[in-house]
């Protein structure tokens, strides 16, 4: 690996081997979403806790300060809306020269194994690749179902890792599911886990997570169980402990029981 690969990676991976990312990317197929009306003032908090932000080039200038910033991975790809007939119908939508230009640490991109557009977004995700190893940039590859919830399984998921990995991507971004250990052995790449639909509890939020790295991810991508929550820098400091410092979901709950009183 080039030694630019190698330093942006390091950016993001601590030295522990483990990355926490806050993603706020969501509105470029959902819009508005709910808490990232005014994503600048949403994260602003939060910023100090992260170890990456995965964002799109748009919401970066318009509401990231560049004084204040952690690494960034950029999402590229969209081209379909919550309201279109497929979500799975993407292509890449910003360029390695935008890229560059924003200094970012690492690019990510959906693929869609299983829809019809499996092929588009694996090509898609070939392209992407081929461009950033010119310049030393990591690609992370989003295992996404779209609205197939149903999809979330070891089985499935394992699958769409490993095939990311097999294209060239550094880093996985994929669900937790039941007997992930399936997923994260299979992928010799590292894997991150996304946080899906919010969760009912922040127990909940802890305890998949704490499951997670212990089989075997090296860190989380959560965006909505954290910034929709009422007490996110809580939430976000509970999970820190989780995965940096190896916290169980004990330790956990009752580092966000004292947080949110502060």
């Amino acid at each position: 690996m080039d030694w630019g690969m190698k330093n942006r990676l390091s950016r993001l991976i601590q030295s522990d081997g483990r990355c926490m990312f806050l993603p706020i990317d969501h509105g470029y197929f959902q819009g508005p979403t709910r808490k990232l009306e005014r994503p600048g003032e949403t994260i602003a908090p939060l910023i100090p806790y992260a170890d990456g932000l995965f964002v799109t080039r748009g919401v970066l200038r318009a509401c990231v300060d560049p004084d204040n910033a952690p690494p960034v991975i950029l999402r590229v790809s969209g081209g379909t809306s919550i309201i279109g007939k497929d979500l799975s119908h993407e292509s890449l939508v910003t360029s390695i020269e935008d890229a560059i230009r924003l200094n970012v640490s690492a690019v990510g991109m959906s693929i869609f194994v299983g829809s019809d557009y499996e092929y588009d977004s694996l090509v898609n995700l070939g392209t992407l690749v081929d461009d950033c190893e010119t310049y030393g940039i990591p690609v992370m590859a989003v295992t996404a179902v779209g609205k197939e919830l149903e999809k979330r399984d070891a089985r499935y998921l394992s699958l769409c890792c490993r095939i990311a990995a097999e294209f060239g991507a550094k880093v996985v971004k994929t669900y937790w599911c039941e007997n992930f250990e399936k997923v994260t052995q299979g992928c010799p790449v590292p894997v991150v886990m996304a946080g899906g639909p919010k969760c009912e509890t922040e127990r909940e939020v802890f305890s998949f997570v704490h499951d997670g790295m212990e089989k075997g991810a090296i860190g989380v991508n959560l965006g909505r169980n954290i910034w929709q929550h009422a007490h996110p820098v809580a939430v976000m400091k509970a999970l820190r402990a989780i995965i940096h410092e190896k916290a169980s979901v004990k330790d956990a709950q009752e580092i966000y029981d004292q947080e949110k009183k502060a």
